[in-house]
């Protein structure tokens, strides 16, 4: 029979495909074989990035204290809502689901998950632990958390811009939170997490735990602070002012128990309020201070010999001096006054009088020596150092000017610090805002003499007078507590001159008068509807310190 028999045609078809079989297998042992030993690695490697994620675990930022150890900042636990668009089955569904949950419109978060170009977004940042498993709790494809911190505020925006504020990714922005930055990061931690072929978590593994940053306790007082902060809301409310400041000290060590501002700004928002409102005005807000300063004229002329308190000058109603005529705040006829009296009446034409007795070279040095044109030293980022001619730029009126605190400029942190030394006996001391920093305690500072104990004496008894009748804060009283102090009604500088409907109002004193236990200095930009110091500025003080004297167990007189 042509072509074989059935038989051996049937084992030919099945030897061909037995030889077929067997080319094919050892094709595909071959290929296994070059895979596991020349790319078995890198797919060992995909497949364990498919079961593990790195998960970062932020460090906590360090917590800010007041004196007394109770919390002002603090950070605790939160999350951070993210999503991979292109996972994302029903976008829309999806942010009509988490909208209410992240109080973010429905829309802004369909935009983030409808962009498949991207492969990660922000839902949501810094929520709550609840809201978190919340959000877990919907199972939506591509929408997933991952660990971070917030801060919080256990006392609400107390002492917002010395506090200051930070920023999304956990960095300080403004205040101490920028210059003690270093300190209060802390440090980030790392987690492997291990999923199971569902991606359900079966393994927690820490690679490199977080670490929380330091403390930072300050000299601040935190019922000092509310009260202070509540009386700058008053002033707020009654005069309409650009701005407000105060600070409380203890004259004694220059503790600073109190920097308030206002407005108030919430440090929870600064994403939305941007960084001016947190421009904290008692360090960075220069002014002319206007008759606050004349108190440094006089100590001047009393530590050179020129002057003492019973000194009589005859006061014309002006004076001039080079160019410049030279009144008071009210007219009035030709007067006698002692040195006592000018300072008490707040006689422009008597300061003027006796900033000539010192002369320039003189009058300079002290205004110095006292620390105007220089910074105080405190530990706050971005202080002013104010404005000092020197004595070869002035003109022929600066010795009209400058007596009354007019041509040079300072800050709010000076004049306090300047008046403790008033106060505490003559000892000029770098003003204390951060008790320790980490395990850095700041000691008091020691300070240097600037006037003798004698002269302190003087210059205390004679502001006494300036809240007694015939001063120009005479309305001001503490039951039980003598008063001293100085007001300021300032004009401020225009081009060309001194504005007529712009001043800056301002009280700087202390309590209780011959043994002072606490300093207070409010300053008042712009006020509306009442301008003079003694009007706007020294009830305000009267009112911190009839808080603040029993507060601190200081009896009265």
């Amino acid at each position: 029979m042509k072509g074989g028999s059935p038989t051996r045609l049937i084992q030919r078809r099945v030897g061909l495909l037995f030889a077929l079989f067997a080319f094919l297998f050892t094709l595909i042992l071959l290929r296994a074989i070059w895979l596991q030993a020349v790319n078995g690695g890198e797919f060992q490697a995909s497949a364990r990035s498919q079961q593990t994620d790195l998960v970062v675990v932020p460090g906590h930022r360090g917590t800010v204290l007041d004196r007394n150890g109770h919390p002002l900042a603090v950070s605790e636990d939160a999350a951070s809502v993210i999503v991979t668009p292109y996972q994302v089955k029903h976008p829309q569904t999806a942010a009509n689901q988490l909208a209410p949950l992240l109080h973010v419109p429905a829309a802004e978060l369909l935009g983030k998950m409808a962009d498949r170009a991207t492969g990660f977004a922000y839902l949501g940042r810094k929520v709550s632990l609840p809201v978190a498993q919340r959000v877990r709790a919907l199972k939506i494809p591509g929408v997933g958390t991952s660990p971070d911190s917030r801060r919080t505020y256990p006392q609400g925006p107390l002492a917002a811009q010395v506090i200051g504020a930070v920023g999304v990714d956990n960095q300080g922005l403004t205040g101490l939170e920028r210059s003690e930055e270093g300190l209060l990061h802390g440090s980030d931690g790392q987690q492997k997490i291990v999923k199971d072929a569902l991606g359900e978590a079966i393994k927690l593994q820490t690679i490199r735990g977080a670490e929380s940053g330091q403390t930072v306790r300050l000299t601040l007082d935190g019922p000092i602070q509310a009260r202070t902060e509540s009386v700058l809301a008053e002033i707020g409310r009654t005069y309409s002012p650009k701005g407000a400041t105060a600070i409380v000290m203890d004259p004694q060590t220059s503790d600073v128990l109190a920097m308030a501002n206002w407005p108030p700004a919430d440090p929870a928002r600064i994403a939305q309020l941007g960084p001016a409102p947190f421009m904290n005005r008692a360090t960075g807000f220069t002014y002319e201070p206007g008759s606050t300063f004349k108190s440094f004229t006089v100590a001047g002329a009393l530590s050179e010999h020129l002057v003492n308190p019973q000194t009589v000058f005859d006061l014309p109603p002006t004076i001039q001096v080079a160019d410049r005529e030279i009144g008071e705040s009210h007219d009035r006829g030709a007067i006698s006054l002692s040195v006592s009296q000018i300072l008490a009446q707040s006689s422009n034409v008597g300061a003027v009088k006796i900033g000539l007795e010192l002369g320039k070279d003189r009058f300079d040095s002290w205004i110095r020596r006292f620390g105007f044109g220089s910074p105080t030293g405190i530990s706050f980022p971005g202080e002013e150092a104010g404005i000092v001619p020197h004595p070869a730029q002035y003109s022929g009126s600066t010795m009209g000017n400058a007596p009354i605190g007019q041509g040079l400029s300072v800050t709010p942190v000076q004049m306090a610090t300047a008046y403790s030394a008033i106060a505490n006996g003559g000892m000029l001391r770098k003003p204390r805002l951060i008790e320790s920093a980490g395990e850095e305690r700041f000691a008091e500072a020691r300070g240097r003499r600037v006037i003798s104990p004698a002269i302190s004496a003087q210059l205390r008894t004679m502001l006494k007078g300036v809240l007694q009748p015939g001063g120009t804060a005479s309305e001001v009283t503490v039951p039980g507590y003598q008063l001293a102090g100085k007001t300021g009604t300032a004009q401020k500088p225009v081009p060309g001159g001194y504005s007529d409907t712009q001043f800056v109002a301002s009280f700087v004193g202390f309590a209780p008068a011959d043994h002072p236990r606490l300093l207070a200095a409010v300053i008042v930009d712009e006020p509306k509807g009442g301008y003079f110091g003694g009007q706007v500025a020294a009830p305000a003080f009267g009112k911190i310190v009839a808080f603040s004297l029993p507060y601190l167990g200081v009896a009265p007189n």
